[in-house]
């Protein structure tokens, strides 16, 4: 693993930059998401959500939850979002903080809920979740639901492997 967690975030974002988009494409391609015009503007926002999540969990899987693990998640968060894009306002950079903070804490609490048993079924919830988001306003299929989710999972499992085998 990365000795210096500021380090270990910038790595872990340098992945989700490559791996994330991968993944939207392959939820676009799988006919799962609504369609329209900012559908799937609203799906990439949500996704974009969903896969940070998946890379604060493996950061606190490969770690533990410690100060190392908080300054890199806070290294994650600064490269990934801490700068607007080319051509994008200084406010759309904090609302997108704000929705971030706003998942993060809805996830958690999923992720939380049902104790030792709720681990069993913590991917169908969390997809559940996340998919609810990408379909708004419409309802979210079942499919989405488990596509989602299962990205989700393989995102946090190959960050987190991602993370222990860094040097």
């Amino acid at each position: 693993m990365i000795a210096d967690p500021v380090r270990r975030g910038h790595a872990l974002a340098e992945l989700y930059r490559a791996v994330a988009p991968r993944l939207f494409r392959d939820l676009e391609e799988s006919g799962a998401l609504p369609e329209g015009a900012d559908a799937g503007g609203r799906a990439r926002d949500e996704w974009e959500c969903f896969a940070l999540y998946a890379c604060v969990r493996a950061l606190v899987a490969a770690g533990g939850f410690n100060r190392e693990t908080g300054a890199a998640i806070e290294a994650l968060h600064e490269s990934v979002l801490g700068v607007p894009a080319v051509g994008e306002p200084r406010s759309r950079a904090v609302e997108r903080r704000v929705q971030v903070a706003e998942r993060y804490a809805e996830y958690g609490a999923i992720g939380q809920a049902g104790g030792a048993s709720g681990a069993a079924t913590v991917t169908q919830r969390l997809g559940e979740a996340a998919a609810r988001h990408m379909a708004a306003p419409a309802g979210a299929g079942e499919a989405l639901a488990e596509i989602a989710g299962t990205l989700h999972e393989q995102l946090v499992e190959g960050a987190t492997e991602a993370v222990r085998v860094a040097e």
